[in-house]
């Protein structure tokens, strides 16, 4: 049975519906963008597989301890407007379950770790801008995001032990 970890702080985050065009639109680009700077052919394995570890790593979490974000924050989701029609379609994908930790903040964390020789600093500004996101689609709580940006960083950690 999923659990939920609301916060007081998570009922202050207003909605903002806009931000799904951020979760969503500069998430896989940006993530894409790691086959431009890619070194080698192994470079590109590591790299690879790297999001694989990942991967396995948020699906156990998924299915050994599932939160769930509160049913309100989905049914509350009323209008018309682009934004909102969007977000019902991402979140016809996404289960309530799959919320902790974040997989959009942890993959931006490993995405930004990767790109760091490249772009610097700058590359955190992505997993700064898809936790915001994160939040203010209410797609998670916020103790979500730092759990996500850990496993993100930690499963950087072991791609450069083997790498």
């Amino acid at each position: 049975r999923p659990r939920e970890f609301s916060l007081a702080i998570d009922d202050r985050i207003p909605f903002q519906p806009a931000w799904v065009w951020i979760y969503s639109f500069l998430y896989y680009p940006v993530i894409a963008y790691i086959n431009l700077v890619v070194e080698s052919p192994r470079h590109f394995l590591y790299v690879a597989l790297s999001f694989m570890l990942l991967l396995g790593f948020q699906m156990l979490f998924f299915v050994l301890f599932p939160v769930a974000t509160p049913e309100a924050w989905r049914a509350g989701l009323d209008g018309n407007a682009a934004s909102i029609r969007f977000l019902k379609f991402v979140q016809s994908f996404d289960a309530r379950s799959n919320s902790f930790p974040s997989m959009h903040t942890s993959v931006a964390t490993l995405t930004a770790m990767h790109l760091l020789p490249y772009a610097g600093p700058w590359a955190f500004s992505f997993p700064v801008l898809i936790a915001a996101s994160c939040l203010f689609t209410k797609q998670h709580y916020v103790f979500d995001l730092p759990a996500g940006a850990v496993l993100g960083w930690a499963v950087f950690g072991i791609f450069r032990m083997i790498y």
